[in-house]
C-alpha cells in the first residue's frame, strides 16, 4: 500500500507539472514580434490610417470624371402663378406643372487643382505607408524590451536560487560549528538574516516577473498571460557587433524618417501649386436634358454651354497665399537638411551605444569570474578561521551582484542592437 501510494503521488505530481507546462505557452523573440505586428493596436491603427489614405486617393481621382446630377419639381396652386389682362380678359398661367432634367458638367481647366490634388493624395498614401513602417519599428522595439525584461528577471531568479543553495550550505556548516562550540551564534544569525533578505528579493523578482509576462502577453495579443520567453543565458558573450556596422551616409536613404522629410517637401510644393491654381481661371463645359409641363403640354429640350470663371477679386489675397506657401516650401527644405544631419548623428550615437553595451557585457563576464574566485577564497578563509562571516557574506553578495549585472548588460546589449538596426533602416 505504501508503494502504491508513493507511485500514485508521483504520477499526480508529474501530471500536475505537465498541465502547468501545457498551460504556459513559450514564445521565441521572433514569434513575439510576429504576433505583436498582427495583434497590437498600434499596427492595427497604422493599417487603418493607410487604408483611409488610399480611400482619399480614390476619392480625389473621381474629380477627373463628369459630375452628373438629376433634379425635378412639381407644384399645384389655388390660382395661377402668372396672371395678366388680355383685352379685358384675365388669363391665369402656371397653376400646376412639373419640371425636371439631368445635367452633367466636366471641368476642362481648373488651374491644375485637380491634377495637383491627385498627386497630393498619392503623397499622403506614401506618408501613411512610411508611418506604418515606423509604427512597426516601435512595436518591434517595445516587444524586444518586454521580452528581455522577462529573460532578465528569470535569470535573476536563477541567481537567487544559486545564492539560496550557497546560503543553505553555509548555514548548515555554521550551525554544525555552533553546536560543536567552534564559533558563536552571531555568525549563524548573520547567515539567517542574509537568507531572509534573499527570500525577500526572490518574492520581489517573482512579482516583477509576473507583471512583465502579463505586459508581454497583452502587447503581443496572446490569449493567456501565462507565457514565457524562450531564452536562457549561458554566461557567454553575444556575437561581435562589428558585422552589423554600416556607415551613416549609406544608411540615410533607407530610413523611413528621411523619406518622410522628403515627402513633406514634396507635399508643400504641391500645396504651393494648388494655391496658384486657385487664382487661375476655370473652364467648365456642361449640358443636359430637360423636360417641363408648365403650359399643359410636354416640352422636352437639350441644353449645353461653357462656363468661364475668373477670380478677379481673389488675386489680391491669393497673391499673399502663394507667397506664404512658397515660404512653407523653404521651411520644409530647411527641415529636411537639419533633420538629416540629426539622423546621421543618431546613427553614430546608436552605434556607440551598441559597442559600449558589448564592452559592458565583457566587463560583467570578467567580474563574474573575479567574484566567483573571491567567494571561493573567502569560503576557504572562513573555514580556516582567517576571515569573518561578514567578509564571507560580502563576497557572496558581490557574486550575486556580478551575475545580476551580467544579465542586465546582456539584455541592454540586445535592445541596443535592435535600436541600431532600426537606426540604419534594417
Amino acid at each position: 500500500m505504501k508503494r502504491l501510494f508513493f507511485y500514485s503521488l508521483l504520477a499526480t505530481c508529474s501530471l500536475t507539472g505537465t498541465i502547468r507546462l501545457q498551460a504556459q505557452q513559450v514564445y521565441t523573440l521572433d514569434e513575439c514580434i510576429e504576433m505583436a505586428l498582427q495583434n497590437n493596436v498600434r499596427t492595427k491603427n497604422a493599417d487603418n490610417d493607410l487604408r483611409m489614405a488610399e480611400q482619399q486617393r480614390k476619392s480625389a481621382f473621381t474629380n477627373y470624371f463628369p459630375s452628373v446630377s438629376a433634379s425635378g419639381i412639381g407644384f399645384m396652386a389655388d390660382k395661377g402663378l402668372l396672371e395678366m389682362d388680355m383685352g379685358g380678359q384675365r388669363m391665369s398661367l402656371l397653376k400646376n406643372g412639373v419640371a425636371g432634367g439631368v445635367s452633367a458638367s466636366l471641368p476642362l481647366f481648373t488651374g491644375g487643382q485637380i491634377v495637383q490634388g491627385n498627386k497630393l493624395a498619392k503623397v499622403n498614401v506614401e506618408v501613411s505607408r512610411l508611418r506604418r513602417s515606423l509604427s512597426a519599428n516601435e512595436v518591434r522595439l517595445t516587444v524586444e524590451r518586454y521580452f528581455w525584461q522577462v529573460v532578465m528577471l528569470k535569470e535573476k531568479l536563477r541567481t537567487i536560487s544559486v545564492v539560496q543553495d550557497q546560503l543553505h550550505r553555509i548555514y548548515q556548516d555554521v550551525e554544525a560549528a555552533v553546536e560543536a562550540g567552534v564559533t558563536n551564534r552571531n555568525d549563524l544569525l548573520q547567515v539567517a538574516l542574509r537568507r531572509n533578505e534573499t527570500r525577500s528579493d526572490g518574492i520581489s523578482v517573482e512579482n516583477a516577473l509576473q507583471v512583465s509576462r502579463s505586459l508581454l502577453a497583452q502587447y503581443i495579443g496572446a490569449t493567456s498571460d501565462s507565457i514565457d520567453a524562450d531564452w536562457r543565458m549561458d554566461g557567454g558573450l553575444p556575437a561581435l557587433p562589428d558585422t552589423l556596422y554600416q556607415s551613416p551616409e549609406s544608411s540615410l536613404a533607407r530610413l523611413a524618417e528621411y523619406h518622410l522629410l522628403e515627402k513633406n517637401v514634396e507635399a508643400n510644393r504641391l500645396q504651393y501649386k494648388v494655391s496658384v491654381g486657385k487664382n487661375l481661371p476655370t473652364v467648365v463645359v456642361g449640358g443636359g436634358y430637360m423636360y417641363d409641363n408648365l403650359m399643359d403640354h410636354d416640352h422636352p429640350f437639350w441644353i449645353g454651354g461653357v462656363t468661364v470663371s475668373v477670380p478677379l477679386t481673389k488675386w489680391w489675397g491669393g497673391s499673399h497665399d502663394i507667397k506664404q506657401q512658397k515660404l512653407q516650401v523653404r521651411n520644409a527644405q530647411n527641415q529636411l537638411k537639419d533633420q538629416s544631419e540629426l539622423l546621421l548623428i543618431r546613427i553614430q550615437n546608436t552605434w556607440n551605444a551598441l559597442t559600449d553595451a558589448y564592452k559592458q557585457v565583457e566587463i560583467a563576464i570578467e567580474s563574474i569570474g573575479q567574484a566567483d574566485e573571491n567567494l571561493r577564497l573567502q569560503t576557504d578563509y572562513y573555514q580556516a578561521g582567517t576571515c569573518t562571516m561578514s567578509d564571507l557574506l560580502e563576497a557572496q553578495s558581490l557574486y550575486q551582484q556580478s551575475r545580476d549585472k551580467y544579465v542586465e548588460n546582456y539584455a541592454e546589449y540586445e535592445i541596443k542592437k535592435r535600436e541600431y538596426l532600426q537606426a540604419t533602416g534594417r
